[in-house]
């Protein structure tokens, strides 16, 4: 592994994440709206006035924002994900199948997790993980 170079200038430290940026095509609002707030139960945010007009919209965790914004290239994210950590993973499978989404199979390569992943209605991976 070839070791990362630092900048000599000092650096302030980065304190959190603020939020994760997913793309959807345009006019795909009421499928995330379908997926991200009725089958996932993230809660829809309200975006400042000035973003609004852009299209899209702000989901929350309660402890992290997502932004699903408009691309007009849309190209869906096959391989780049977000990991969402859930509370209980049989139950969430079994909200993904009922609105007819399909998770692939449990998978367990990460120590101390049971997760799986599952496309959003425009083809973004999304992970879901259950700490064991």
């Amino acid at each position: 592994m070839v070791a990362a170079k630092r900048l000599e200038s000092p650096v302030t430290r980065i304190p959190s994440l603020h939020h994760v940026m997913i793309a959807i095509p345009q006019h795909g609002e009421a499928l995330a709206r379908d997926f991200y707030i009725g089958t996932l139960s993230l809660e829809e945010i309200q975006k400042p006035p000035a973003l609004a007009e852009r299209g899209g919209l702000w989901v929350s965790t309660g402890a992290i924002d997502v932004h699903l914004g408009i691309d007009p290239n849309f190209v869906p994210a096959l391989k780049a994900h977000i990991a969402l950590v859930v509370d209980d993973l049989d139950t969430f499978r079994a909200r993904l199948i009922a609105g007819q989404f399909i998770p692939g199979p449990i998978e367990f390569e990460l120590p101390g997790f049971r997760r799986c992943y599952v496309d959003d209605p425009f083809g973004n991976r999304i992970e879901l993980m259950q700490a064991r």
